[in-house]
């Protein structure tokens, strides 16, 4: 939010706030990790899971959320654009391609979030 504010003065109205606000956001997402990359963690863990649910459909997406953050960022970014139910020219838009090659990625993608669930039935 920070950033959007401090932005907000520089916004130019050449494309839709929202997709404005996702990039935005996007670039954030992105140098966040980066800085996190550079620096030592220590990562803690729980031996218990207290969230855990039990029934089907709540496997399924705790399977799909697996998947897709084993992609690489601009790939994970565009498949969850996708799934935010955004256009091939919004997501275009954002991660700074064009609309076909949102199409031609988006089917790479389920591609290959499909070889890993077949993997995974194995």
């Amino acid at each position: 939010l920070i950033n959007l504010w401090k932005g907000l003065q520089n916004f130019r109205g050449e494309s839709d706030v929202r997709t404005w606000i996702y990039r935005i956001s996007l670039n954030t997402c992105i140098s966040c990790d980066r800085k996190k990359r550079k620096r030592k963690t220590i990562p803690l863990t729980m031996n218990i899971n207290p969230f855990t649910d039990s029934d089907d459909d709540s496997r399924q997406i705790q399977q799909l959320n697996r998947r897709i953050s084993q992609l690489g960022p601009f790939d994970r970014a565009i498949i969850l654009l996708w799934l935010e139910n955004m256009s091939y020219e919004e997501i275009g838009e954002i991660v700074g391609i064009s609309t076909k090659n949102v199409s031609v990625r988006l089917f790479r993608i389920k591609e290959k979030l499909k070889k890993t669930s077949e993997t995974t039935k194995e």
